[in-house]
């Protein structure tokens, strides 16, 4: 581990005490390790549970038997080797009495995680009746034609947890058809079945998200105590139970405690990445967020043990658009939500035209789902030559009253969105720091040129800046520009 690593969430991360439960004198396997399940192809996979202390326990698949012999603690663990995708087959373990696990298929598996828009069912359980309002665009078309038997979902239960927690029982894995995928996660199941049809593999996605949470509950301690905004909340649960007997209102929202039920249990279960859709409930502190959502994707790995690819969501376009421009917390919250792709084998998909001005949860999950695909095609799969973004703003050159802007990511060249004929989001300001909307212009495949009466000589640019923004610059594989600005961000983090 490097040492970047070490210092930002602690050299014993990778040992920490978890919250076991007490020995059996009978084989056990957690609720994940289970009947339907999908295990990760061309990786070593771990196989877990808990029997006896010293109880000869073996593990039978595809032909290969694999002994165990449990600890002090009643945990064993063998690791099946590598293989290629494939299955249905069965999974034997056997101590002093059998399980046997059927329907087990060998794909790649993605952790799906964060707050309510990666909860959000295909079909609303909440609705009144069917189609009364569903919270997915089509769902009764999607759920009624959801017919693949190698994507299937482990729903992890609820859970707060002031220690790191060795199971979550969870609901099972459940095999997508017309009768169970109305509880899949919309943006993961539209996900998983982008890749299923474009690598004919088994998908499995373990989602684990809780609606209206902050990043910081999905952290573990030991990284939250390296970060001076967290260290009294996470020194508060010193000495706490495992587990509160009630919750108090908003219990969720503690610092770790979704971390340790939720996320901690899952480990070390062979993952192919994670996919994360959150951050609506940091906005107002996107200074924070800043250094807080790297520190993350960097403990969730050391955890794991592995670069996982991480593919998150960036915030989608919400509230009124404004007539001039302004501050904005969301775009802030995006901005830093984009630093993040300076870690290694991260992917990111902008939905800032996916968004509802009334609802902070947009029904159109299927484009979110889409692009975490392509993004996942890319950072994943090795497919350099997919278009995975939208614009990236590259460079600015001043001349004049005029600012040329450069962008990556072009795919063929820049476009305005269709329908439209006025390129529209760019706002510009001089030394006084005060923006007015500009005049932009395509100049060639990969320029943007800007004009404005009111800023004779410019020095700053901003794009889509706002909590709804304007802004109509694609590419030609149909993606949006993200949200960008050239002046400086200023200021400390904001606290919790």
């Amino acid at each position: 581990m490097c040492s970047l690593l070490k210092r930002i969430i602690g050299p014993a991360v990778l040992a920490a005490s978890l919250s076991a439960p007490a020995a059996h004198a009978t084989v056990r396997l957690p609720a994940l390790v289970g009947s339907h399940m999908v295990l990760q192809r061309d990786a070593p996979v771990p196989v877990w549970g808990w029997a006896a202390p010293g109880e000869a326990v073996v593990v039978t698949f595809r032909g290969h038997d694999y002994p165990a012999t449990p600890g002090a603690g009643g945990r064993w663990q063998v690791a099946l080797p590598a293989m290629p995708a494939g299955g249905p087959y069965s999974l034997v373990v056997k101590g002093q009495n059998t399980i046997t696990l059927d329907d087990v298929l060998v794909g790649d598996v993605w952790l799906a995680s964060g707050q309510s828009n990666m909860e959000l069912p295909l079909r609303d359980r909440n609705a009144p009746a069917p189609g009364a309002y569903p919270m997915v665009l089509n769902a009764e078309q999607e759920v009624a034609t959801a017919s693949f038997p190698q994507i299937r979902q482990f729903t992890v239960k609820k859970v707060v947890a002031y220690q790191p927690q060795a199971e979550n029982e969870g609901y099972g894995w459940q095999v997508c058809s017309p009768a169970t995928a109305g509880g899949f996660s919309g943006v993961g199941y539209f996900f998983a079945r982008d890749l299923h049809q474009r690598y004919h593999v088994p998908i499995g996605l373990i989602s684990s998200p809780w609606g209206g949470t902050p990043a910081e509950a999905w952290v573990s301690a030991d990284a939250l105590r390296q970060l001076p905004d967290f260290q009294v909340p996470v020194a508060a649960l010193s000495g706490r139970p495992a587990r509160p007997d009630t919750l108090s209102k908003d219990a969720q929202n503690t610092p770790t405690v979704l971390y340790n039920g939720m996320i901690a249990p899952l480990q070390p279960y062979a993952l192919k990445g994670i996919i994360w859709y959150q951050g609506e409930s940091n906005v107002g502190r996107g200074g924070q967020y800043r250094t807080l959502f790297p520190v993350l994707i960097r403990d969730w790995r050391a955890r794991w043990g592995s670069e996982l690819p991480f593919i998150f969501v960036q915030l989608a376009n919400f509230t009124k658009t404004l007539q001039l421009p302004a501050p904005s917390a969301w775009a802030e919250l995006r901005e830093a939500q984009a630093q993040a792709l300076a870690l290694p084998r991260t992917g990111m998909a902008v939905a800032i035209d996916l968004g509802d001005p009334n609802d902070i949860h947009p029904s159109n999950k299927q484009d979110v789902g889409h692009r975490l695909a392509l993004a996942a095609r890319q950072v994943a799969y090795g497919d350099r030559k997919v278009s995975a973004t939208g614009p990236t703003f590259q460079s600015m050159q001043v001349e004049g009253n005029k600012i040329h802007l450069k962008f990556s990511n072009i795919d063929k060249g820049l476009l305005l969105k269709s329908g439209t004929t006025t390129l529209t989001g760019f706002a510009v300001a001089g030394a006084d720091g005060q923006f007015h909307w500009a005049a932009a212009a395509l100049n060639g495949r990969a320029e943007v040129v800007l004009t404005c009466a009111a800023v004779p000589t410019p020095v700053a640019v901003r794009y889509a800046w706002a909590d709804n923004p304007l802004g109509n610059l694609y590419n030609r594989a149909g993606l949006p520009a993200a949200p960008f600005r050239t002046d400086v961000p200023t200021g400390a983090a904001s606290r919790p």
